[in-house]
Order: C-alpha cells, then structure tokens, then sequence
C-alpha cells in the first residue's frame, strides 16, 4: 500500500509539474449524467453529437496508441476512448491516470466495433488524484466489517449497496408525500431532552440530557392546538447492537387528535401499502424466501389471543401471579430469558413476556397485536376491560415494527401509572418510563383524544430491500472501536 501511494503521489507531484492542477475546483464544462447520455444514443449512435461526462475512473485498458476507460458516475457506467490520433500531446497524459481518479471527458458518443457505446474523446480534464488504489475489482470488498466501517468503497464497487439506500430514501420520501397529502405537518423535536420518554427502552444518559424518542414532544404540540403532526427523526438507545438493533435508528412518529387506535391501524396499513406501490411498483415483498402481502387489511389479534393460538396457553385463565409465573417457566426453556421473570410482579407482565419470548417470533405475515397489559402500556388509554390498553404494535417477519396507542390523556391517570413505573424501575427494569412532570403539566391544559403512531425506518427498509441486518440498511452503523 505505501508503494503504491508514493507511486500516486509521484504522479501527482508531476502533474503540477507540468502546469496541472490535480485537484482543480472548478470542472471546466459542463457534464451531463451518464444515464442521459445512454440514454439518447442507446438507439442509434451519432458521430456527430459532442457530449461531456464525468466522474471516477473503474477500469482502464491500454493497447498501444489507444486506452479504454470505465467511467462511472451516479446514474452509470460508459466506456471512454482515448487515441493517440486525435489527442497528440495531451494522450501522454493518461500515463499519469489511475482506477480511481476523478476526470471530465468531451467527445463525440459512438460505438465500437465490438458494439460498446463509447465517448471518443476530444478534451479531458482531471479532477481528483486518487493516492489509494480501490480494493480489487476481482476480491471485491468481501470483509463484512470491513464494508460497515468503509461505506464509501461499499458504495464505489457493490452497485447493490446504492440502490439498497436509494430504495430507503424513496421510503422515506413515500411516507412524507402519504402525510403531507392529508394535511400532516411535519415537525421537528429535540434529540436532547431532560427527561426521556415514549417507547420501552433504556436511554443514553448524556452529561447534558437524554436521548431516546421524540413521542413525548410531538404530545406537547397537540395539546398547543396542532392536530396532525409527525416527525422523522434520529433516536439514540442504550441498547446491544446485533441484526435488528443499533443504538442510534431512524423512526417515524406522529399524532393525529379525536382518533384512537382503530384509526392508528388503519393508516399505518396504509403507509405501508402505499410505500410498497410507489417504491416497489407492488404489495408482495419476497423476504428471506418468504412472500409477504402487505395489501389491507392485515391480520388483527388481542394479544391474550395470539399467546393462546401460538404458546398453547390462556393468559386469562391465570388466577395468581405465581400461577402465570410457573406456567411461563414451563413454557420459556432457555434459563437466560427466563431472567426476565425476577423484575416482574404481575399477571400481564408476564403474559407480555410469554407473548415477546414464543410468539413474535411467528408472527410472518403483515399481523396487529393489540390490547396490551396495562402494566407494561404505561402511556396508553385503558379499554373497557381496564386490564388491557388501546395499545397495538406491528409485525411481519418475525420482527416488530412499531409501538402505538391511543394516548391517556387523564392527568389524574397517568400519575398514577408513572407512581407504577418507579416501582418497576425499583425492582431492577431499566426501560421503565420516567416521570415527566412538564407534560403532566401539559395535559392538564387540556389533551384531545388523541393517536400516536411509529413506525422503525431501519426495519421496514430492511424488508424492502431482503436485507438481513440493520448495518445493512443504516450507512453508517455503530461499531465498536478497530483495535
């Protein structure tokens, strides 16, 4: 490697020698993107129309008074054809070009005898002296870490990478059109705040505040007289890094007044089908080897009834804590999950235990889990049956999406519920929800009827695109420290 650099940098420094900058600021005309240029020739070649390209140099082939180039930009590749005949001088420049460099090109769009669509080139520039070489084109960048901590080459030579980010912010930019278009406003929040709050999960405790979700915000703006509002923002949670976890994702919130958790499921069933027509041109997603059907409606469970379809067991027919208790240790077989147990002290505690532990997990198809246990649903409204809340989450693959519900907008409530949630922090859980006395304040002005919906980002872009991981979907992951 640092032959090779000296070797560059030589160039580099001969460059200059001969008048040329190596890295001008400014490209002296004005390139049009590949793709265009393909395009417009595809069908019939012209000898006569002058094009201008740029971008990065990814193969080069000489034979004796001619050298064939790959250049690639954004939009795609095209061949570059230098000869001697026509260059004269300037042709003994490319003796200082390398894969990897950054050059503008003019000339006249033709094809080969071979058939290739070619740029015979007239004029060119260089715009970027590269010192290291890309790794080779044959090995690739194979080294999965590798790939995490070095984007950019990702990027540069696995063409599926791009179009895997290009498919997230078509996502993104989906569920932004769906919004604005039923009178959303989009809104911002703080990342840092004083007192964190919204989903289960533990936070990062900073010198300075809290980061975790910005649900708690966007409640404050519905009180303010706001009726629909969302966000798309960063979260940042102390949580283990594996395939389906990074401590800093992407999600998308919103609040929505006078609805509950009917209207919840509902739009997200939309959103999602939407994305999948506009980004992928269908509802049926091909995951891992399974067929996904995102067209509405999904299918829709009481959680109790999931736990007794998929573990075999009627959480409703518990008498005692200590019954469900032993029936979920009869049920859960690994010793480390049942650790879970020792923090709990309720019979919905451990109903939601059994429900994440064995049924998640089989839950493939696009499915609503809702009417969760009211002590592990410490934000949302209770139903009629005051055990269980107006509480849904998403799932498909085997993996949650989303945590959502129809806001407690009881002051008198909700005080009591944060007196439950230090008891649980007491008792060793560390996602348990912190007291905020400001947006206890909040709702006491007076908080509509209200819906909070969410949806992971990282996740739903991770069926859109097959991918197997979340560092294959965040362009730069969490990782830990190279030795």
């Amino acid at each position: 490697m640092e032959e090779i650099r000296k070797v560059r940098l030589e160039k580099a420094k001969k460059l200059r020698e001969l008048g040329i900058n190596p890295y001008p600021s400014k490209v002296k005309g004005k390139p049009m993107p590949i793709s265009e240029v393909r395009k417009s020739h595809s069908a019939k070649a012209s000898r006569d129309d002058f094009v201008e390209v740029a971008g990065r140099i990814m193969g080069w082939r000489e034979h004796g008074n001619v050298v064939f180039a790959d250049l690639k930009d954004e939009t795609g590749k095209i061949q570059l054809w230098f000869q001697k005949n026509s260059l004269g001088e300037q042709f003994k420049l490319l003796k200082y070009f390398d894969i990897g460099d950054f050059i503008y090109t003019k000339g006249k769009v033709t094809k080969t005898s071979a058939g290739e669509l070619s740029v015979d080139v007239s004029d060119f520039q260089v715009l970027t002296k590269s010192i290291r070489p890309l790794p080779s084109t044959w090995h690739g960048l194979k080294d999965v870490e590798e790939r995490y901590r070095k984007r950019y080459l990702d990027l540069i030579l696995n063409e599926s990478v791009k179009e895997r980010f290009d498919i997230r912010g078509r996502v993104v930019s989906s569920i932004r059109e769906f919004l604005d278009a039923r009178g959303y406003k989009e809104v911002e929040t703080p990342t840092l705040q004083p007192v964190y709050g919204g989903g289960f999960a533990k936070p990062f405790i900073t010198h300075h505040n809290a980061l975790d979700s910005d649900e708690m915000y966007l409640k404050r703006l519905i009180v303010g007289g706001f009726e629909k509002v969302y966000e798309i923002t960063k979260v940042f949670r102390n949580e283990g890094v594996d395939y389906d976890h990074n401590p800093e994702f992407t999600m998308f919130e919103a609040m929505a007044a006078f609805k509950d958790y009917n209207y919840g499921m509902d739009i997200i069933e939309e959103i999602v089908e939407d994305a999948t027509q506009k980004v992928l041109g269908k509802t049926v997603i091909s995951y891992q080897g399974t067929n996904l059907e995102f067209k509405r409606p999904w299918k829709r469970m009481k959680l109790v009834e999931a736990v007794k379809e998929y573990a075999g067991i009627d959480p409703l027919s518990w008498q005692s804590f200590e019954e469900a208790k032993e029936s979920a240790k009869k049920l859960v077989v690994k010793e480390e999950k049942l650790k879970g147990l020792e923090h709990m002290h309720t019979i919905g505690e451990v109903a939601a235990f059994v429900f994440e532990e064995l049924v998640e997990e089989k839950l493939i198809q696009p499915t609503f889990i809702y009417d969760y246990p009211i002590e592990v649903s410490p934000l949302a409204k209770k139903c009629d049956d005051e055990r269980f809340t107006q509480r849904f989450e998403m799932f498909a693959a085997g993996t949650e999406f989303g945590n959502n519900y129809t806001e407690l907008n009881d002051p008198v409530d909700l005080s009591k519920r944060f007196i439950e949630e230090k008891k649980r922090e007491k008792a060793g859980f560390e996602e348990a929800h912190q007291t905020d006395y400001d947006y206890l304040t909040a709702i006491e002005y007076g908080f509509p009827p209200t819906c909070g919906v969410a949806i992971g980002i990282d996740r739903i872009v991770m069926l859109f695109t097959d991918a197997q991981s979340l560092k294959e979907v965040i362009l730069f992951p969490t990782m830990r420290p190279e030795k």
